[in-house]
């Protein structure tokens, strides 16, 4: 399904996620957080471009649950239920569902209903290390290359990220956080990069939500981001992939101390 005129730029392209507007010139912060899902997911749908609206708006709903936490791990997915609910036949439904096995959020075994796939600790460690590296070069890039006003553009992310952890927001501030970071993305004008950084997929997305939705964790990631945005403004190269790598990691540490996984 392929974004249609006036549709949210896609995380892995270049020049549209870093150079949206700030949030806050934009709409109401719900109209912000719905945007920032639309742009994810259809990040996550690239070629898949023939998938149907109704498959989409299946896949949206459930990967969206499974991202913030409500379908858990080894829950069931009841595809006559969502058939019913979505007034459809099961064609769409079975569409959705093999977009999502593809992200690695839900199994479809033969002839069993399918059920969101579990988790290993172990892959959640995987897969922060490789987004420390990344998200390390990131923040190399941006130094070299981002203009004064690219990172004025971070710091009104920033401002954004601040109200929402002050009122204890996880959902507007884990969507916010999404955004913050495709913007930091796009200011490293390394396409490949973005590229790679989107192919971790919505299952890295899972992980950050329940990283963020920890007690405490809004803070700490908020200090950490304005660290960073600091040795952005100041050129430190050396700092700013000490922080990066750091608050990534700093969540992976999180999720292995709660024991979720």
């Amino acid at each position: 399904m392929a974004p249609g005129p006036g549709t949210p730029g896609r995380a892995g392209t270049p020049g549209t996620a870093g150079r949206r507007s700030a949030p806050a010139d934009r709409g109401t912060r719900a109209d912000d957080i719905r945007e920032l899902r639309q742009e994810l997911l259809f990040s996550a749908l690239r070629g898949n471009e023939g998938s149907s609206s109704l498959a989409f708006a299946i896949f949206q709903e459930l990967a969206i649950g499974i991202v913030e936490g409500r379908l858990a791990p080894g829950e069931e997915v009841n595809s006559a239920e969502l058939a019913r609910r979505f007034n459809t036949s099961r064609t769409p439904v079975r569409e959705a569902l093999l977009l999502l096995e593809r992200e690695g959020l839900v199994i479809v075994p033969p002839r069993r209903r399918p059920y969101v796939s579990p988790v290993a600790i172990s892959q959640v460690r995987e897969i922060y290390e490789i987004r420390a590296s990344l998200y390390a070069l990131v923040s190399e890039l941006v130094v070299e290359r981002a203009t004064d006003d690219d990172i004025c553009g971070l710091l009104s992310w920033q401002a954004m990220l601040r109200r929402d952890a002050e009122a204890g927001d996880v959902d507007a501030y884990f969507w916010h956080n999404v955004g913050f970071r495709n913007a930091e993305a796009a200011l490293s004008q390394n396409f490949e990069l973005q590229r790679r950084l989107s192919s971790l997929g919505l299952q890295m997305q899972r992980f950050r939500y329940v990283s963020l939705s920890l007690p405490g964790r809004l803070l700490h990631s908020l200090a950490d981001h304005e660290r960073l945005v600091l040795a952005y403004t100041e050129r430190d190269v050396a700092l700013a992939v000490a922080v990066t790598r750091s608050l990534v990691l700093r969540g992976y540490h999180a999720i292995e101390r709660s024991g979720r996984f």
